[in-house]
């Protein structure tokens, strides 16, 4: 694993709620990806963040 960045869905602020971003993976080769979700702020007000890392497998 290189552990390099390769894109950046959304980086900002979102209203509650569901929401949906496509991903383009064609420029990408096959193998295992890892992706991360970050949501809230553990240093907020609330002091309540979401993290969560999983593996992704892209096969073409």
């Amino acid at each position: 694993m290189l552990g390099k960045e390769i894109a950046t869905l959304v980086n900002g602020n979102n209203n509650a709620g569901y929401h949906t971003v496509n991903f383009d993976a064609g420029k990408l080769t096959s193998g295992i990806y890892i992706y991360t979700i970050n949501a809230g702020s553990p240093s907020a007000s609330s002091g309540h963040g979401f993290i969560q890392s999983k593996k992704m497998l892209l096969l073409k």
